[in-house]
């Protein structure tokens, strides 16, 4: 064995006598594959990270097929708040997992639900392995998907799903779950009787029509008397999201809260700042990011439900490698857990600390300058 091969193997079974758990349960636990719950694979990582551990991914590529793989992504670019940091991990882990012969086929999208089909359409023509997708149009794209499940390409949804198709599996914060959080808080900031309003982004996209209905449920059971007076759609579009706010402020200055359940919330902020009800009316939003900092600390927003979007591009392209690379099979979903972002824990987390930095889209802008003919993508 490779001296390399033997310092993984060493580390990897160093990590297993600490944690008190099999070889296998480590594997698990460093590659996000199923079978572990969630406690033992969190104290694992923290293991790994506490001795300085990590996967050779140049041996492990000597344990597996070399055969080349094509992933291809089709993700949007807008709104870049969320998009920006769910691309990020999927760039991430590309340069993690290309010591393993993968190639990457960036097709991003403008915005949520615009131009995926063609997107998805070009991937299958590509020749690709598995396809990684936000499906803004679900159904749409079901077809789509089954088709190229059956020509043996898989594809994994993330952000948001399309759970009519047969898609290998999706990576997500549950959307349902993630409405009935907003709800229970909702209901818990305001007094009872109170009416509040949801706006959403794009009610078709499944991940956006979840949560409000999870909230739907929730806040009426912990707000007696409550309810909700009107969703509107914003459609992802900041001057929409504006002036459908600013309107219906104007028409109900009553209303005790709103939901926004997607990161399109600074919009929403300055028309609640507009009507003079900024730290009046409660607000409760989606996403996390440096440009909300603000907001939180003069109460505008109340709280934010996080998403880690770049877990899920990390867990999204992991999910695709290690089965390109070995088999291993996918889960049904990958839910990660929807976290509580509020004022005075906002500075703990990564994404309000890096005000300032840029994305680095080297990677798609050089997709965006030089398109991949479908000869160029074709194996020879």
């Amino acid at each position: 064995m490779r001296p390399d091969m033997k310092k993984q193997r060493r580390g990897i079974q160093l990590i297993a006598e600490i944690a008190d758990v099999s070889i296998g349960t480590v594997d698990r636990a460093l590659h996000g594959r199923p079978g572990i719950n969630e406690a033992t694979r969190q104290r694992i990582l923290q293991i790994a990270e506490q001795i300085a551990y990590t996967p050779n991914l140049a041996a492990r590529a000597l344990s597996v097929s070399r055969a080349t793989a094509r992933i291809g992504v089709c993700i949007p670019r807008q709104i870049r708040f969320f998009y920006d940091q769910l691309w990020g991990g999927v760039l991430d882990e590309a340069r993690s997992v290309a010591p393993l012969g993968i190639q990457f086929i960036y097709r991003p999208v403008h915005a949520l639900g615009e131009g995926d089909t063609q997107a998805f359409q070009e991937l299958v023509k590509a020749s690709v392995d598995g396809i990684i997708v936000t499906a803004g149009n679900p159904l749409a794209l079901k077809p789509l998907i089954n088709a190229a499940e059956e020509k043996g390409i898989r594809v994994v949804c993330v952000s948001t799903d399309a759970p009519a198709s047969r898609r290998s599996s999706i990576v997500c914060v549950e959307p349902r779950l993630n409405g009935h959080l907003a709800g229970e808080l909702m209901g818990k900031f305001v007094p009872p009787g109170s009416r509040v309003a949801v706006v959403a982004g794009i009610l078709s996209a499944e991940d956006h029509r979840q949560k409000t209905v999870g909230f739907s449920e929730a806040f009426p059971r912990h707000c007696p008397g409550g309810h909700i007076a009107i969703v509107i759609e914003g459609h992802e579009d900041e001057d929409e999201s504006f002036q459908k706010t600013l309107d219906l402020l104007g028409r109900m200055p009553a209303l005790a809260g709103l939901y926004v359940n997607t990161v399109n919330c600074l919009p929403v902020c300055r028309a609640l700042a507009a009507r003079g009800l900024d730290g009046k009316t409660k607000l409760i939003t989606t996403g996390l990011f440096a440009e909300m900092s603000r907001y939180f600390e003069n109460g505008t927003i109340t709280a934010s439900i996080h998403q880690q979007p770049h877990i899920q591009g990390q867990l999204a392209v992991r999910l695709m490698a290690d089965y390109l690379t070995n088999q291993a099979p996918f889960p049904p979903h990958m839910y990660l857990s929807p976290s509580v972002v509020m004022s005075s824990n906002q500075h703990l987390f990564q994404e309000i600390r890096l005000a300032g930095t840029k994305f680095d889209d080297s990677a798609l802008s050089s997709v965006n300058q030089k398109r991949w003919s479908l000869k160029e993508t074709r194996p020879s």
